[in-house]
């Protein structure tokens, strides 16, 4: 007998585990609902899309260290460098004023101090180089430190990864609907969830079956769960960590010959007080990030974000002085990173008893802040088999905190 998923949140998150929902259990019939008018309009598209096997804290590490080996799977039977830009890569630690002390693991802290996530790399202090010798497009200055091989991290461009994986789920018999808002959950005598009621863009209202409910909605999860139990005595906290972020082109990346060796993740800090992150992508572009704000307010939809140009210029001023003057800016970014107070991502069901008074199979996954692409296929994956009544293939049970 097929049973019928709803997934809240078209963004990579959802789309991790319709794929593989419609993968591992063909008869599932699967909806996705997406308020957004333009599809990947935050983090899911705008993101730096670096990719870390081991730099999680313990209560994460089995997740990421799935998610990363489920990249590799994919680019490697879909041709991922093509379709998506899938490479390993090699990460970097620069010091532009002084030789860099070794990193060392600890919690998630980084993400709300303003520190770097190099913090978290695995790096046993062996390759402080007094002369960089990093990638070719960083006119550095300074000590550099290589902090992972081509074995440990990699990188992908996460807005085509997100396309890839909505047109093979749709392939599969996925059914979308966008922009379309979830309103209402349907439970049989006021008791058992049946279906869920959604209204489209233009206000028509549509019923949709309903056995497992996914939310998945990124920034917007507390939003989305408030407004569909609202007598629930217990809500998944997610805050926004918003960053704004630039793609710009470089004559000193601009080749197939300077891919060849793998991407590049260069990791560093900056006087104008925040740590900047910068990567390389097959296909000659470089995002720069790390320009993080807590306070910046999360809109009614994604597409509703509001660019501090001030933000953008002095991100342009770092990408100058890390890359060279004769940078080009492709295009400008501000997206909405899901978080929460520990750092640690949320990836559970919730118990019935804090529904508030309904019953049914409903799940969260959010809360991933920067690791969001790396740990996507993961948390696909894993959610993918509570959904079906399996054990996940990750050791999960300290990603249900809420």
């Amino acid at each position: 007998m097929s049973t019928t998923t709803v997934i809240l949140g078209g963004g990579i998150i959802g789309l991790s585990t319709a794929y593989y929902l419609s993968l591992q259990s063909p008869s599932e019939k699967i909806h996705l609902v997406e308020s957004s008018p333009v599809l990947f309009s935050s983090a899911s598209g705008k993101a730096a899309g670096f990719l870390a096997k081991d730099w999680f804290v313990p209560a994460s590490s089995e997740l990421g260290g799935l998610s990363f080996n489920l990249h590799r799977r994919l680019a490697e039977e879909f041709g991922g460098r093509e379709k998506w830009g899938y490479s390993p890569s090699v990460s970097y630690s620069l010091d532009q004023s002084a030789t860099p002390s070794p990193g060392s693991e600890r919690g998630e802290d980084w993400l709300f101090n303003g520190t770097s996530r190099a913090q978290v790399a695995k790096d046993d202090g062996s390759n402080v180089a007094s002369k960089p010798k990093g990638p070719t497009w960083i006119t550095h200055k300074g000590a550099i430190r290589k902090i992972s091989d081509l074995e440990s991290t990699a990188q992908v461009d996460p807005y085509r990864l997100c396309q890839f994986l909505l047109e093979q789920s749709q392939a599969q018999g996925l059914q979308l609907h966008q922009p379309a808002k979830a309103t209402k959950i349907i439970a049989a005598d006021d008791v058992t969830i049946t279906g869920i009621k959604i209204v489209s863009d233009d206000s028509i209202e549509l019923d949709i079956p309903c056995d497992s409910l996914l939310i998945a909605c990124g920034a917007w999860t507390t939003l989305v769960y408030d407004t569909l139990f609202p007598k629930a005595t217990r809500t998944p906290k997610i805050i926004s960590l918003a960053g704004h972020s630039v793609v710009m082109k470089s004559d000193k990346w601009a080749t197939p010959a300077d891919e060849e060796g793998g991407c590049h993740a260069v990791f560093t800090t900056h006087p104008l007080g925040f740590s900047p992150e910068i990567f390389s992508r097959i296909g000659g572009e470089i995002w720069l990030g790390g320009l993080n704000s807590s306070t910046i307010p999360v809109p009614e939809l994604a597409t509703g974000v509001e660019i501090d140009e001030k933000s953008i210029k002095d991100l342009v001023q770092v990408g100058k002085e890390l890359c060279g003057d004769d940078v080009e800016v492709m295009r400008e970014g501000l997206c909405h990173r899901p978080v929460t107070r520990t750092g640690i991502p949320l990836v559970a069901r919730v118990e019935e008893k804090w529904l508030g008074g309904v019953k049914g199979k409903v799940y969260v996954a959010s809360g991933h802040g920067p690791w969001g692409i790396s740990m996507s296929l993961g948390t696909g994956w894993v959610v993918s088999e509570m959904i079906q009544g399996k054990k996940p293939s990750a050791d999960i049970k300290g990603l249900g905190r809420f």
